[in-house]
């Protein structure tokens, strides 16, 4: 592929193709210009090292979670729940990238334009200005937590769970705990408490 086709959207775009296939471990630069085409040395037109790339996916991972910034007068309550789904929707379409996410802060500005117009949102809202932000911290730490939980690591299955002498978990397991759709309800459940939580600090 010639220079002038490519993008950092697209060098992004296949680096996390590639670590969904072989995981953040095995990127490299190298193997990344293999599997566009270019050489190595042609990637840093666009990311200029390792780091930046790695930071560039975690970016890239947020921004189609949250398409573009809320607007002004969108209800903060709808502005969290619409955001926190799509995270996880895009984190469990690319659960190679989650170890970059729990660890990596998002800097870059398309991140931080997203994060000053929800906060706006909710200083709208009437939160004050710190609220804000841990309301905005505390719905992204705890997408991340679930999809971590709900994700096993790569090449292992969850081990089968013992629940000989223990009836309420056995008869909760029976029922369907920690299946897929148990994944969904736990989240929601806990997304809205969360929100719930916040509606309430802020009426007080």
């Amino acid at each position: 592929m010639e220079r002038g086709k490519l993008s950092r959207e697209r060098v992004l775009d296949a680096a996390l193709a590639l670590v969904d296939e072989i995981g953040v471990k095995g990127l490299t630069m190298r193997r990344l210009g293999a599997e566009i085409g270019v050489e190595a040395m042609t990637l840093y037109y666009y990311v200029p090292n390792k780091e930046a790339l790695l930071d560039g996916l975690v970016e890239r991972v947020l921004s189609r979670a949250v398409a573009e910034p809320p607007a002004p007068g969108t209800p903060w309550r709808s502005m969290l729940r619409e955001a926190a789904v799509g995270y996880r929707r895009e984190l469990l379409r690319h659960p190679g990238v989650l170890p970059l996410v729990a660890g990596r802060p998002v800097s870059g500005p398309e991140a931080l334009q997203v994060l000053e117009a929800g906060v706006a949102v909710l200083r709208e809202a009437g939160f004050g200005l710190r609220e804000a932000f841990h309301a905005i911290t505390a719905t992204i730490t705890f997408v991340v937590g679930h999809t971590l939980a709900e994700v096993p690591p790569p090449g292992q299955d969850e081990p089968a769970l013992d629940t000989t002498g223990f009836p309420l978990i056995a008869h909760a397991v029976a029922e369907g705990l920690g299946a897929p759709e148990d994944h969904q309800s736990r989240f929601d459940y806990a997304l809205d408490a969360l929100l719930d939580g916040f509606a309430a600090r802020l009426r007080a």
